[in-house]
């Protein structure tokens, strides 16, 4: 080998070592961004979880709400009948 050669072989490796360390620097950067969606993933999931059990929360309630309101409708409206006829015949007794 020549002295010529030995430097173009001695480029080339530095050369290589060069690219090497940029496609590293550029994996870590990557790497630092997909952390980050990862984590950005994790929160949302997270509050997706928390939105969820406050939305069943409130439908547990609601059909509490619900079931309440027809065991009241029942006994009123029976009673409320009972005091429009009631009213009704004192109106037209005379």
């Amino acid at each position: 080998m020549t002295d010529d050669d030995v430097e173009r072989f001695s480029r080339l490796l530095e050369e290589i070592r060069d690219t090497q360390r940029l496609q590293l620097e550029r994996q870590t950067e990557a790497l630092t961004i997909q952390r980050e969606q990862l984590a950005m993933v994790q929160r949302q999931a997270e509050r997706t979880e928390r939105i969820q059990a406050r939305a069943e929360e409130i439908q547990t309630r609601s059909a509490q709400l619900v079931s309440s309101a027809r065991r009241l409708a029942t006994v009123l409206v029976p009673v409320v009948v009972a005091l429009i006829v009631y009213v009704s015949w004192l109106m037209f007794r005379r």
